[in-house]
């Protein structure tokens, strides 16, 4: 498929250089070259639009014949993916109906009205009829899918407050993140990049003469306890980087000067993913490209056999290893939640630690 697309893409730069080759020739003065079009040169561009066009859908009908089975849409692991889903289902739909029907008319009027001799267009000053058509139809669809939008938007970030939502901070930096839980009270302490100080082991810059930060704690893994809502803050100590966590349907930026907010709540524990038919496929078929390029793999330090794990990535371009920038996020059950968190260190904790060291 890659091979087929390659020589496609060099097809039409070899045909765009020949086309400016050609407007070159006929700009040049003294050419005995005709610019008007005769009956033969319209008839030909007329079956080549209609060429293209054909090229269009037998493209389109083998992306979607290789390409087309979306195995993400299957795997939302959040309880609003699916509602989310749906929205993009739905905006794909109308996009390709409309796209189908438009190219076909684009296509086969160009075709079906070329240039020929002794035939003279009809011009048409307005109709009003036409324009209010092709305006009120594009409004109707598009004000009805921003509504549906907005609606699901507000319906996922509407965070209810009272079902006590579990607080974790995600903080970005070039080029990794940290986690902060906030610990028994369930209240991030507050923080500010100016009281970083890595001597005393503060690198998230909490205020340690606030008591609701002696309890956080700060990890470089996120493990989230299925079926319990979780409530985001996030913050950047550099530039603007994005959080975006794709199979729980998840992403806001993170701006430096200011915390902003997503919640969600994670159904499917990391163990119960790797069940997913789809992801077992996708497992299948990376552990045997990895097995093609053994070497290349050992020769980097990585792990030849890959198993699925959910990330955080940064979905903003914030420098030169943004594509390295994520973190490994898994979801268990409460009980396995609670296992893992009894052995983290908490801020004071690893305050202490630090001032022991410095006697």
């Amino acid at each position: 498929m890659t091979a087929f697309l390659t020589i496609i893409i060099v097809l039409f730069i070899a045909v765009a250089i020949w086309q400016m080759v050609k407007i070159f020739d006929l700009a040049q003065a003294g050419s005995n070259e005709s610019a008007v079009a005769t009956d033969k040169d319209n008839k030909i561009n007329g079956y080549l639009m209609m060429g293209f066009l054909a090229f269009i859908y037998i493209i389109t009908i083998v992306s979607f014949w290789y390409l087309g089975d979306l195995p993400l849409m299957s795997n939302s692991a959040s309880a609003h993916g699916p509602e989310l889903d749906n929205l993009m289902i739905i905006s794909m739909v109308i996009i390709f109906i409309v796209q189908t029907f438009t190219q076909f008319l684009l296509h086969y009027f160009a075709y079906k009205y070329k240039g020929e001799k002794g035939k003279k267009a009809l011009f048409y000053a307005d109709n009003n009829t036409l324009e209010a058509i092709w305006t009120f139809i594009p409004v109707v669809v598009l004000a009805g899918l921003i509504i549906y939008g907005l609606f699901t938007w507000n319906s996922i970030m509407n965070i209810d407050e009272s079902e006590d939502p579990l607080v974790v901070e995600l903080y970005a930096q070039q080029f990794n993140w940290k986690a902060r839980y906030a610990g028994e009270d369930n209240v991030l302490g507050m923080a500010n990049v100016r009281l970083i100080d890595i001597d005393k082991a503060n690198i998230l810059g909490l205020d340690e003469s606030d008591p609701n930060a002696q309890d956080d704690i700060i990890t470089t893994e996120l493990h989230l306890p299925v079926d319990r809502p979780v409530l985001f803050k996030m913050r950047s100590q550099d530039v603007l980087h994005s959080a975006y966590m794709p199979h729980f349907r998840a992403q806001m930026n993170c701006v430096p000067g200011m915390v902003t907010q997503f919640g969600f709540t994670p159904t499917v524990t990391t163990a119960e993913m790797r069940q997913n038919p789809d992801i077992v496929d996708k497992v299948k078929h990376i552990n045997a490209l990895r097995a093609e390029n053994k070497e290349a793999i050992e020769e980097r330090g990585q792990e030849l056999i890959y198993e699925f794990d959910y990330l955080l990535l940064c979905n903003k371009i914030c420098g030169k290893s943004h594509y390295n920038m994520q973190m490994k996020i898994v979801v268990e059950t409460q009980e396995e939640y609670d296992a893992w968190l009894k052995e983290q260190k908490t801020f004071e904790n690893s305050l202490i630690k630090e001032d022991l060291k410095s006697y």
